[in-house]
């Protein structure tokens, strides 16, 4: 996993995950949208957050941190691969929920789905 953009400096990291998705799909770039749609607790990202993904593995945004946003990334290749949307679920029990990301035993739904080409 990379992160392509974002990485020179405070006002390079502050670019919109749809705006980007919506440049990598006019690009012909293989690409997936991951959407938090809902969430328990305690969570990182409020429902409504991005993540945008191409087939490469670059990626911009966050819908959580840690293990969960790996697993998303993972997702979203399968998802661009097979141009079907997934809905996963992650969310742990208080002991354990830090060291997968979700700080106080969350619980989040995110939505990813092939954005462009392809789907």
């Amino acid at each position: 996993m990379q992160q392509e953009a974002g990485q020179d400096g405070p006002a390079a990291s502050v670019i919109d995950p749809l705006t980007l998705a919506e440049a990598w799909a006019r690009e012909g770039r293989p690409v997936a949208l991951a959407t938090v749609v809902e969430t328990w607790g305690s969570a990182p990202r409020p429902v409504g957050a991005h993540l945008v993904i191409d087939a490469e593995g670059n990626f911009e945004g966050s819908v959580s941190g840690g293990c969960v946003e790996g697993a998303v990334v993972a997702e979203a290749a399968d998802v661009i691969e097979t141009g079907k949307p997934a809905m996963l679920e992650f969310g742990v029990a208080d002991e354990t929920a830090w060291q997968v990301g979700l700080s106080c035993g969350g619980r989040i739904r995110v939505l990813v789905e092939p954005i462009g080409h392809g789907g």
